[in-house]
């Protein structure tokens, strides 16, 4: 099961302590990490094979010990190949209430006035060692691990802004911003819509395009088609309720966009590999 909630409202981690932290393998229901947004930052390290991320309009493949750190409100995805990787979802606005620790930076990253790198390989060892002592804190909590926790992810953007690894101002393209934000309206229509019948045109006319460059522009954002997409946003509601709820396959079916049984079958045999009662089972 990826991402259903594609723009992710709730906090994450508790009020007195925004940080929240996911261990990933083939086994956990997220394992592939499908388009989603949130307004905090996301610290994004692999452990094993490959992850494959897509943030706005930029791809990095990310091995072993590299990081990504998603800025907030980015649009993003990650395609995992016989891959184990960990996830830090925190809000910076912690920081600012945090006496010598509330410096002004914080308050730049949060405006989006300065926007950090997004890729970290292994050249950033300082950096890379930085990270691996939050997840670390983190992943195995002791007595005053938040205290860890904090300070090193301090030191991480310490260390960025000392190595000039970040970017001020607008922008460089905000016809690209603009687009993504587009991207993103497509992406809920879906989400919202995709228990009924959904064209082509309605999902081009959504993102403000003509068809054609619409189906190239979603195609380099995701690598399938809209349609194809749609498909699998469907099927995925589908393992969700076959999996939470009592419902025959059938009711599944219908409730996910599908007005033909067999060909529902057909599609959920196509990207899970097994029929709709298979899976339940």
């Amino acid at each position: 099961m990826q991402y259903l909630e594609l723009h992710e409202n709730k906090k994450h981690g508790t009020a007195e302590f925004p940080f929240e932290y996911h261990h990933l393998n083939r086994k956990h229901p997220r394992y592939v990490m499908d388009y989603h947004w949130h307004e905090e930052y996301e610290l994004i390290r692999v452990l094993k094979g490959v992850l494959e991320m897509t943030v706005d309009e930029d791809h990095f493949t990310l091995r072993p010990s590299e990081l990504i750190l998603v800025p907030g409100g980015a649009l993003h995805a990650g395609v995992p190949e016989n891959c184990t990787y960990e996830c830090l979802v925190f809000d910076l606005s912690y920081f600012m209430n945090s006496g010598p620790m509330s410096s002004p930076w914080f308050h730049k990253l949060i405006s989006k006035s300065l926007r950090p790198s997004i890729f970290y390989d292994k050249s950033n060892k300082d950096i890379i060692r930085t990270a691996a002592a939050v997840f670390d804190s983190i992943s195995d909590p002791a007595e005053g691990y938040e205290l860890s926790v904090a300070g090193s992810i301090s030191l991480l953007f310490g260390q960025i802004l000392t190595k000039r690894l970040y970017n001020t101002g607008a922008p460089e393209s905000l016809r690209g911003t603009k687009k993504i934000s587009r991207f993103k309206s497509v992406l809920d229509y879906i989400d919202h819509n995709y228990s009924s019948e959904i064209t082509l045109k309605q999902l081009s006319d959504e993102a403000g395009m003509n068809p054609g460059y619409f189906c190239r522009f979603f195609r380099r954002m995701t690598s399938r088609s809209p349609m194809d997409y749609l498909n699998y946003q469907r099927i995925e509601h589908a393992c969700y309720e076959l999996s939470h709820q009592g419902k025959s396959v059938t009711e599944v079916a219908y409730s996910c966009g599908f007005n033909d049984l067999s060909y529902f079958i057909r599609t959920f045999r196509k990207y899970k590999g097994v029929t709709p009662g298979r899976y339940r089972e």
